[in-house]
């Protein structure tokens, strides 16, 4: 398959990556690890980062490795991107983590129209700059 019909990273605008209740989560992705908060109270796995348990209200929150694969839950493909920043086509997608999280990501490394509710998918971390890393999802076991 041609390069120019895979899904590929952005590099358009990027999130602020100094906040402090966020700050583990971003030193994670420059470390190329997914980072999430669990809740020591009642276990239930918090993201995006948080102060307080989003079903208890606990502010017992540790960080935790994800071991980075899930699976597609809900995808669009993006032909025409609200600003020009964005090169399209790129597929914005929400990502359920085997660790029971959903992230809003990008798929990256496939064809759109290869796309599928269900499928397996591993990060792959995009340096954008010396701040900023950001997780994109692939299929697993591709390259």
């Amino acid at each position: 398959m041609k390069s120019e019909s895979m899904l590929r990273p952005q590099s358009g605008p990027v999130p602020h990556a100094n906040s402090a209740v966020s700050g583990p989560f971003w030193a994670g992705c420059r470390s190329h690890e997914l980072r999430y908060q669990r809740c020591a109270a009642c276990g239930l796995a918090n993201f995006p980062p948080t102060e307080h348990c989003r079903e208890c209200l606990s502010a017992e929150l540790q960080w935790t490795q994800s071991g980075g694969s899930g699976e597609i839950y809900s995808w669009t493909v993006v032909h025409r991107p609200v600003t020009a920043e964005f090169e399209p086509p790129y597929a914005p997608a929400i990502v359920t983590l085997d660790e029971g999280y959903q992230m809003l990501t990008n798929i990256v490394g496939v064809a759109p129209e290869q796309l599928a509710i269900g499928m397996p998918v591993t990060v792959q971390f995009h340096a954008v700059d010396a701040d900023v890393t950001l997780p994109y999802f692939r299929p697993s076991g591709s390259t």
